[in-house]
């Protein structure tokens, strides 16, 4: 029996651990002139990728989360859904993909403002 739970403990863990890679549901707010997810947390575009489309995969995407969409979830208005290379949907605003910078630690935080001049904060 012991063993049992001990089991299912680990499988809890784990699916934790995978789920922590998911960063968010859809884009809720504007604070201060700068689009926001559920959290707070500052959303970003990437100036290379192409109109609804995103190119931001791999070590970049552990660098910039994608701003994910959740089974739930629907598009209305400006913000549309776009598939990813590894098949997940991201979010997307006026065809522009939508991520979050893991410098970023606390809401209001906009660290990832300008990196390598190709990431700009996210504004309606």
């Amino acid at each position: 029996m012991k063993r049992i739970l001990l089991l299912l403990a680990c499988l809890a863990l784990s699916a934790c651990t995978t789920l922590g890679n998911i960063t968010s549901t859809a884009p809720t707010g504007v604070s201060s002139g700068v689009m926001t997810n559920i959290n707070g947390m500052t959303l970003y575009t990437f100036a290379v990728d192409p109109p609804n489309k995103s190119t931001c995969n791999d070590d970049c995407a552990r660098a910039w989360p994608p701003l994910i969409v959740f089974e739930n979830d629907r598009k209305g208005g400006d913000y549309t859904i776009v598939t990813r290379s590894d098949g997940r949907k991201q979010w997307a605003y006026k065809g522009k993909p939508l991520y979050l910078s893991i410098k970023d630690k606390k809401p209001g935080d906009q660290n990832g403002a300008g990196v390598g001049g190709v990431w700009q904060v996210a504004r309606p």
